[in-house]
């Protein structure tokens, strides 16, 4: 049985080339805003599916899409370019909303972590949360 060892590179490589392509190559401010996540390659290695995580509000997103979409002939031609492989997959701009799921979690974690104070691990509890000790001759509970 085959393993994707080979898929998975090529994906990895085109990742990167349309990373750097986004970044360098397109003259659109509003790429700017695009990370590329990962890609997914269909088994032919035909099609290329590019994920893409956007900075900003939802029109920002909408329109960023917009934009990738237009420009994927030119990211292809591009890419063809810099790649290794005898036909160059169609590109397909999907947006990934793992990365601002992730941020969204972590922003709901620190309001969680501000609101409870920790309760354990380097609290006695023994309800003095000074850590000094009580004086002689004075009982602690």
């Amino acid at each position: 049985m085959r393993t994707g060892g080979r898929r998975e590179r090529v994906a990895e490589g085109i990742r990167r080339e349309v990373a750097a392509i986004l970044r360098f190559e397109l003259a659109d401010p509003r790429v700017g805003r695009a990370t590329v996540t990962r890609v997914e390659l269909t088994g032919d290695l035909a099609m290329a599916r590019v994920y893409v995580s956007v900075y900003g509000s939802d029109a920002d997103q909408q329109e960023t899409l917009a934009v990738l979409g237009r420009a994927r002939g030119r990211v292809r031609t591009l890419l063809g370019s810099r790649i290794r492989l005898r036909a160059t997959p169609e590109i397909r701009f999907v947006f990934d909303p793992s990365v601002e799921f992730s941020i969204r979690l972590e922003q709901i974690l620190d309001r969680e972590r501000a609101v409870r104070p920790r309760t354990s691990g380097d609290e006695s509890g023994d309800g003095d949360e000074s850590g000094a000790e009580a004086p002689p001759g004075e009982d602690k509970n």
